[in-house]
């Protein structure tokens, strides 16, 4: 996969400057979150979504995973008032839609083919990231409906000053959705298998809510992986060292080489995150008979979510794949009382495991009328398609009546 080089140009390329001014709220526009400052950031964090810590993005900046030359240039939106930080919406300028997973590709290519630009767009989302989370973010005791009209009304302006074609929130909750709805942004719907906890308090207690073929199914899988002879750990906070970013990173990108090319990702933010989110992030690592690493999987959690991110592997081994990235996981979550497990985009074959069909939303605000038009009719009739695929899987649950 090659990511265009292409550079936007941003307003705030000098690194801040204020936006919109109106009474005690004021808008401005940053580049990177450092900014800002940990300090003043932590406040806005939200409590289920490790996402937008300012670890994470700070990462992601620092290590140049994003901003000159990626196709992802921060705009972040803050907001003051009364001089204090009350809100932020972590926005992108995006000369292509790489690293997305909300596909408008096709929409890009009919605006070629009519002689419109599609780019520059403004995405407001986690860069390469394909999880549900909030796109604005309100500080504790702001004035939600203020601090959001004043970031969304901004990130319009930045879009016109820049000749956006667009706007985008990806994987925008659905408690969320109205938001954006007031403001005649069109909401697409997507699919995903997400797991969620039934009250289980072992991976027992969750085989026994399956029916019995699937139950069979997966204690074949881990019974043929045991016959590999494989060491499995489950890395997390303090037991995480520099080392394992390395391996990490060493693992994403053989399979990144071997499906999709270029990484995304850089060692830089693996040893970052690695350091700085250790409290956050489990690392699931398997070794061969010889204690060589062989594969890993990594995730974020927080609160009572966990993320699956990246997957990676040196070796091929039988169900690997299924016991680093579903059953570890699944059994870490239980153990912590989490709620919720993402395990990534796409993946039919999660639903086997207990993960089950949910729908996605994003948000999308297009300038040109006929395209506006157009894009709201086909995502009108995808929400159609959707709607009869979720039916169809719900014929093959994997839990008991």
């Amino acid at each position: 996969m090659r990511r265009s080089r292409r550079r936007p140009t941003p307003t705030g390329r000098s690194g801040s400057r204020t936006i919109s001014a109106a009474g005690t709220i004021r808008v401005g526009l940053i580049d990177a979150v450092e900014r800002v400052g940990e300090a003043a950031w932590r406040a806005l964090e939200p409590p289920d979504f490790p996402f937008f810590d300012y670890e994470f993005l700070d990462a992601l900046e620092k290590s140049g995973s994003v901003g000159p030359g990626t196709g992802w240039s921060p705009v972040h939106l803050v907001c003051e008032m009364d001089g204090e930080l009350v809100g932020a919406m972590p926005l992108y300028l995006k000369t292509d839609s790489y690293g997305e997973y909300v596909f408008d590709w096709e929409w890009a290519h009919a605006y070629h083919e009519h002689g419109v630009p599609y780019y520059p767009k403004l995405v407001a989302a986690v860069p390469f990231t394909p999880a549900t989370g909030p796109k604005v973010l309100v500080g504790p005791g702001a004035d939600r409906g203020a601090v959001t009209d004043a970031l969304l009304d901004a990130a319009r302006e930045v879009g016109e000053e820049n000749r956006a074609s667009s706007t985008h929130a990806l994987f925008v909750p659905e408690g969320d959705v109205g938001e954006f709805e007031r403001r005649g942004f069109a909401v697409r719907h997507s699919l995903q298998f997400h797991w969620r906890n039934r009250g289980h308090g072992s991976f027992d207690d969750y085989l026994g809510a399956l029916t019995s073929k699937r139950r069979r199914q997966i204690s074949r899988e881990r019974r043929q992986l045991a016959e590999e002879n494989l060491t499995i750990e489950r890395l997390t906070g303090e037991t995480l060292e520099p080392v394992h970013a390395d391996m990490m990173y060493r693992f994403y990108t053989s399979t990144s080489d071997r499906k999709w090319g270029s990484p995304y990702l850089n060692r830089a933010f693996f040893r970052e995150v690695f350091r700085t989110m250790k409290d956050r992030l489990l690392f699931v690592l398997a070794r061969d008979e010889a204690g060589r690493p062989i594969a890993g999987t990594i995730n974020f959690y927080k609160g009572a979510a966990l993320f699956g991110r990246h997957w990676g592997a040196v070796e091929d081994r039988r169900n690997l794949h299924f016991e680093l990235c579903y059953y570890q996981t699944i059994e870490f979550a239980i153990e912590r009382g989490m709620k919720l497990f993402e395990a990534g985009a796409q993946g039919e074959h999660k639903l086997a495991r207990g993960f089950l069909p949910t729908l996605t939303r994003s948000a999308h605000e297009l300038r040109h009328p006929a395209f506006r038009r157009a894009i709201g009719r086909f995502v009108e009739e995808e929400k159609e398609y959707l709607d009869r695929a979720v039916e169809e899987y719900s014929r093959h649950d994997p839990y008991k009546g």
